[in-house]
């Protein structure tokens, strides 16, 4: 896999959706030099449990395998976060994002929030 092919794959490959700056776990991504570190940005969602799935759940935990309902609702929330994330690091003039971590916590029962942070940066091709 070549560089330019690994960096599209990070920007597209974490939601789905292609953003507008670069979206690393690495802190420094293969082939770019930092160029200034705009600080950390982070987006979250909070998301409450659905009566309905709850009992989909229910039956799934009996015979086993996995539960969309959840693994839907999951996914949605991180979608949702990374684009606040985006759109805060997008406000400060960033072209990438590095560092990037997901944490999940308990608000309720039944409710949780998925956070996503990183460092908003401006990078350039090394070289």
């Amino acid at each position: 896999m070549t560089q330019s092919s690994l960096m599209r794959s990070t920007a597209g490959a974490v939601t789905g959706f292609r953003h507008s700056v670069l979206l690393a776990t690495v802190d420094e991504p293969p082939g770019k030099r930092l160029v200034r570190a705009l600080g950390m940005v982070r987006g979250n969602s909070v998301r409450a449990r659905h009566m309905g799935h709850d009992i989909m759940a229910v039956f799934k935990n009996v015979v086993g395998g996995e539960i969309r309902e959840y693994t839907k609702l999951l996914a949605e929330s991180r979608e949702h976060a990374i684009d606040r994330m985006v759109e805060q690091a997008v406000g400060l003039g960033a072209n990438a994002i590095v560092g990037i971590r997901f944490t999940t916590s308990m608000i309720m029962g039944g409710a949780a929030e998925l956070m996503v942070y990183g460092t908003a940066v401006v990078l350039e091709d090394a070289g």
